[in-house]
């Protein structure tokens, strides 16, 4: 729960509030970017703006609920039920954004793909009961896709629930019990609308997941910066082989798609696959450049 007494100074009068234990992730600013903005000084969002109307005030109240850290808070206290059963959010098609953001993971987004031959989770949400019956209510989990070993959170908990296959790279599954472990860097077809694509950099076993030659479900391989106004793979987040995570994104020339939708960083929509394929030029580009 967020301490009214530990809210940040920079916040703006009124009901909902923004304490010091916020981690940075990003997530409040992406739900309701009318009412949270980063702090360059402090490195941590708060609150811009009090939210004005229901629309606003309802996505305000679904960053708390979001919040991995329980950092947003109102006073006086607000009714958040509602939001807590509005995750998962559809971003487009059978795509949907999970919420329920996991300290454990840093606040990293998770993705529900739903689709007839079984739905797939992407990397690991918190484990809050309002997501779970809403899940089951989609039809349940079939597979478990975990981009890499950062991400995984509440991993254990769903395999539980669901019965699902959990889906990671043989080199940083290590001893999490996952039940199908990819081997090599050769791309591994799930099915006929479902690709993994190794992306060796961030992490020695991340991967990526293709999905319809559409989303590409990235983890912390590839995400827009907004800073930089292009896609960027964050040579200051690199855990393993920064050289190895450019010889990735190289890589994924190859592929169709039109999304990139990480774990961390922004998401991000080119018009078509091929201004896509321009946008990872560009990437490279700037990544040379350093």
């Amino acid at each position: 729960m967020a301490r009214l007494h530990a809210a940040l100074p920079v916040n703006a009068p009124g009901a909902f509030f923004v304490d010091d234990s916020c981690i940075d992730c990003d997530a409040c600013r992406q739900l309701a970017p009318a009412t949270f903005a980063r702090s360059s000084r402090h490195a941590q969002s708060y609150v811009a703006a009090q939210p004005e109307g229901e629309t606003a005030t309802e996505r305000a109240l679904m960053a708390l609920v979001a919040c991995p850290t329980a950092s947003i808070g109102t006073a006086p206290k607000r009714d958040a039920r509602m939001a807590s059963t509005a995750f998962p959010v559809r971003i487009e098609d059978d795509v949907w954004y999970c919420g329920w953001h996991a300290a454990a993971s840093y606040g990293a987004f998770s993705y529900l793909i739903v689709r007839p031959g079984g739905n797939v989770l992407v990397d690991s949400p918190r484990a809050a009961k309002p997501l779970m019956r809403r899940l089951e209510e989609l039809g349940g989990v079939r597979w478990m896709f975990l981009t890499h070993k950062d991400d995984v959170a509440d991993h254990e908990v769903f395999a539980r629930r669901f019965g699902c296959t959990r889906i990671m790279h043989a080199a940083d599954a290590g001893r999490l019990g996952v039940e199908r472990r990819i081997d090599g860097s050769a791309p591994v077809r799930l099915d006929a609308d479902l690709m993994v694509i190794p992306v060796p950099g961030h992490t020695r076993g991340s991967m990526a997941l293709l999905y319809r030659d559409k989303f590409l479900f990235t983890g912390d391989h590839l995400w827009w910066d907004e800073d930089y106004g292009r896609l960027d793979a964050g040579r200051e987040v690199c855990w393993y082989s920064f050289e190895e995570q450019v010889r990735s994104v190289e890589r994924l020339r190859a592929y169709e798609f039109e999304w990139v939708l990480p774990g961390h960083g922004r998401s991000w929509r080119a018009a078509s696959a091929g201004g896509m394929r321009g946008e990872i030029e560009r990437a490279l580009t700037g990544l040379a450049e350093g």
